[in-house]
């Protein structure tokens, strides 16, 4: 059995989160008296820590960690409302499926919290598949390699045996500051010259092209 590990990213990459992202952060910001992010702002935060993003977004405010506390009460108040959605991307659940049952070993690298991660878990039946979650309650944050680090010592996996799959740049950037093979997607919160610009080895604009990828990916490390 040839070893190998992917490692997911959440936001963008298997669950659909742009819409809460951005409705809670433009509360949060007229919560606090500020303008409106603008969107592409926004979107090139994602995978940061929270108090990163809001600091990068808000960079002159006074209290971040009180902008940080009016987003995560945001996104609790979004996703009690009755026409909120946070669905998964067609496809990404088969794909879990099948590395699972190709033995593939599969890691969790997110900007979520634990607390963002359970919600997750309690809409969608995705617990199942993870062999190991990190997050940014448990370290360095994105791009740090802290979480794929992490996560590889936590499988026993070492570099050549692991990728990361993710839609952001901070997801590309943290892969390559840990050695790892990395697949950037299209369909997320970056975009694909964005992710190219920052080293992606890869990049896939939908999950049967991905999975060519990580076939050609499993075959390459069955031949070393």
């Amino acid at each position: 059995m040839t070893f190998k590990l992917a490692i997911w990213d959440m936001d963008g990459t298997i669950v659909d989160s742009r819409d809460v992202i951005r409705t809670a952060m433009c509360r949060a910001f007229e919560a606090c008296g500020l303008p409106e992010p603008h969107y592409d702002d926004l979107r090139k935060t994602i995978g940061l820590g929270l108090e990163e993003v809001c600091q990068t977004l808000a960079p002159d405010y006074h209290d971040i960690p009180g902008l940080s506390l009016a987003y995560k009460e945001a996104f609790v108040l979004r996703r009690q409302e009755e026409d909120f959605k946070e669905p998964l991307y067609d496809g990404a659940m088969e794909t879990l499926e099948r590395l699972a049952n190709d033995n593939w070993l599969i890691a969790m690298a997110t900007g979520k919290s634990h607390r963002g991660i359970r919600a997750i878990f309690e809409m969608h039946p995705l617990e199942q598949y993870f062999d190991t979650i990190w997050c940014a309650d448990d370290g360095p944050g994105k791009p740090h390699p802290f979480m794929v680090e992490q996560a590889m010592n936590a499988l026993g996996a070492d570099a050549h045996q692991s990728l990361i799959i993710g839609d952001a740049i901070h997801d590309i950037a943290m892969g390559r500051n840990a050695g790892i093979h990395t697949i950037g997607v299209s369909w997320g919160f970056g975009e694909a010259s964005e992710l190219e610009a920052v080293g992606a080895h890869e990049i896939h604009h939908d999950f049967a092209s991905l999975n060519a990828g990580l076939d050609q990916f499993a075959f390459a490390s069955s031949e070393k």
